[in-house]
């Protein structure tokens, strides 16, 4: 049974130098200087951080975008991704986990929709900031001119129609941010690892490898010339059908399934790391799944997609079954599909449990 991720090294010398007067012109930018907040009351309107030199994000000097190689599904939004540190403070390289970024470093995320015109519609930026005491979740929602977003912490759902599915966005609220964000108690970052950052990316003055750019720019230190890399989850070319099912749970699943994550009591940790089957979920029984096993034994068969809770849960909606809990209200059908295959593509099976005497 092949379950362990397929982790290729990509190596980043290879990769053109970015030239140095290049740099300087995209750090330079236009615009007054980011401001980074340490401490409360953050800022009202996400103007005030001057992350971005106009409403259709243009980022300002030294906002540097980024992508993920799978990221997390979040009813089929498009997403935007920026990264800026304090100048001279570099992020510390780590191979497996978040990279370690400094005091003040603001992460933001803005997810947008096509309009019946088929022009971008800002719904919402999160940002996620290094504050003086520990990392803190602020959620702007745009205005419908979309020319400002405002923190609001308990946001109404917003309605989306579009290509043909009528959703109600919701927008998280400050403790739902921390249900994903919280590992080990600390909130932080979950994408920015080396696994996922290593890609190419076409910036303003070239094609570059991401954590190569990083460190040419000074926003990274002490990545090695090799790096793990994760597959693209729905592109065969990148990485087997293993790993690439494998990194979709990472991304959607493991900052809660993972031994210092909220669901940790449940012994299902999907982090593409984990290399103990039952750890996974192979003919393991849930701790406590209730009616949302729908009759099943175990989280995950062998050569059995129909007789795993986990591809059941995902293939849900309904609340108190639907897996993940939040940051979805529909079905990724791709994604439950790329699952499913899978599973059915592993030899074995379970053994039913014998019964109490």
């Amino acid at each position: 049974m092949a379950h362990a991720l397929v982790r290729a090294a990509s190596t980043l010398v290879s990769t053109p130098v970015v030239p140095l007067v290049a740099i300087m012109l995209a750090l330079a930018g236009c615009g007054k200087e980011v401001r980074s907040h340490l401490n409360e009351p953050y800022p009202k309107k996400l103007s005030v951080w001057k992350l971005f030199t106009g409403a259709d994000l243009k980022p300002n000097r030294g906002v540097i975008p980024y992508e993920l190689n799978t990221a997390l599904f979040t009813d089929y939004a498009t997403k935007r991704r920026f990264v800026w540190m304090p100048p001279g403070q570099p992020a510390t390289y780590k191979s497996d986990d978040t990279f370690d970024f400094p005091k003040g470093t603001i992460l933001s995320k803005t997810f947008s929709y096509p309009d019946s015109q088929g022009k971008e519609r800002l719904i919402e930026t999160r940002l996620l900031v290094s504050s003086s005491t520990g990392w803190v979740a602020l959620p702007y929602v745009w205005n419908a001119a979309q020319t400002e977003a405002t923190l609001d912490v308990n946001a109404d759902p917003v309605e989306i129609n579009w290509s043909s599915r009528n959703i109600h966005y919701v927008i998280p609220n400050s403790n739902q941010c921390k249900e994903c964000h919280d590992q080990s108690k600390v909130t932080g970052p979950i994408g920015p690892k080396a696994r996922h950052l290593n890609r190419d990316f076409d910036y303003p003055e070239g094609r570059f490898n991401q954590l190569a750019y990083w460190t040419r720019i000074g926003y990274l230190q002490g990545a090695p010339d090799h790096a793990p890399k994760q597959p693209v989850w729905d592109d065969p070319s990148t990485g087997s059908l293993d790993a690439r099912a494998r990194a979709y749970l990472e991304v959607n699943c493991a900052h809660c399934h993972s031994p210092n994550g909220s669901a940790s009591n449940t012994g299902l940790y999907l982090t593409d790391l984990q290399t103990d089957p039952m750890r996974i979920g192979f003919c393991k029984t849930p701790v406590s799944a209730g009616n949302a096993s729908a009759g099943m034994l175990f989280d995950a068969v062998r050569g059995h997609p129909e007789l795993s809770i986990l591809a059941h849960r995902m293939a849900s909606d309904e609340p108190k079954i639907m897996m993940p809990e939040i940051g979805r209200t529909i079905v990724h059908h791709e994604g439950v599909e790329l699952i499913r295959e899978w599973l059915a593509s592993l030899d074995g099976g379970c053994d039913l449990p014998r019964p109490t005497i």
